[in-house]
């Protein structure tokens, strides 16, 4: 594909079946790792994009070539063999994979790599969002985003190259299937982040974190509880959503 297309712009997406169950992993990544097949299956993910980068740089794309490495969703708690834990840890965020609202199964890294246009070695910690893609990619084609509706993305090359330091997204809305579980603001006078629930799974057994008894937890009916008022985070000070607030704890 690299070598056909290397003199003519080119759009490649790759969307790799690895750190997702059933772990599929081939023979020779099999005990590759300290982690179980988890580990193992990101050790062979590994390779791979190694593979992919390699030929980048072999064909001397590497300065012309924007790259965005990502996940869509959080681990997947409830993804057991026996004591074995399949899909992934989310680390301090609350819930994984499945859940609308909960930072755990919403909140994945980005890694970007544009040598001698993005500079190296940045850490940015703003809310963005996949559907940014879209609308990046329009703009590094040369091309203009519909006029005649309103997008939920934004390009993400201003943030990128450091021209803005803060996400356009003053909103985020969080949905599980069509149903909307939570919303996040991002208070530009104070830089501050709140995230409002609606609804939330209900954890099997109580104060678990995931849905083990369903498998995964829904969206919708009596695995989900409904919050008026809605739950409400400061994800500035609380990224693991420990501490709801009210007005007598934030008087804003």
């Amino acid at each position: 594909f690299y070598s056909r297309n290397k003199h003519r712009p080119f759009l490649l997406f790759v969307s790799l079946l690895h750190v997702h169950t059933p772990l599929i992993t081939t023979e020779k990544f099999q005990g590759s790792s300290r982690h179980g097949l988890y580990g193992d299956n990101i050790e062979e993910m590994d390779w791979m994009l190694g593979k992919i980068l390699d030929v980048i740089d072999k064909e001397d794309l590497k300065n012309t070539t924007f790259i965005y490495f990502a996940s869509d969703h959080g681990g997947f708690l409830e993804a057991h063999r026996g004591n074995s834990q399949l899909g992934g840890w989310n680390g301090i965020y609350k819930g994984g994979k499945g859940m609308g609202g909960w930072e755990g199964g919403i909140r994945v890294p980005g890694i970007f790599r544009w040598p001698g246009v993005l500079p190296a070695g940045t850490v940015i910690d703003e809310p963005t969002s996949l559907m940014d893609i879209y609308p990046t990619v329009v703009q590094l084609a040369g091309g203009a985003v519909p006029q005649d509706r309103i997008l939920d993305g934004h390009t993400l090359l201003p943030l990128l190259r450091g021209t803005e330091q803060h996400s356009r997204h003053e909103f985020l809305f969080h949905y599980c299937g069509v149903f909307l579980h939570a919303v996040r603001w991002h208070q530009k006078d104070s830089g501050t982040i709140w995230k409002a629930h609606y609804a939330t799974p209900v954890f099997q057994p109580e104060g678990s974190g995931a849905c083990f008894k369903r498998g995964i937890c829904p969206c919708f009916g009596d695995g989900v509880a409904h919050h008026d008022p809605p739950l409400l985070f400061n994800l500035s000070q609380d990224p693991s959503e420990a501490n709801t607030l009210s007005a007598d704890t934030e008087p804003l």
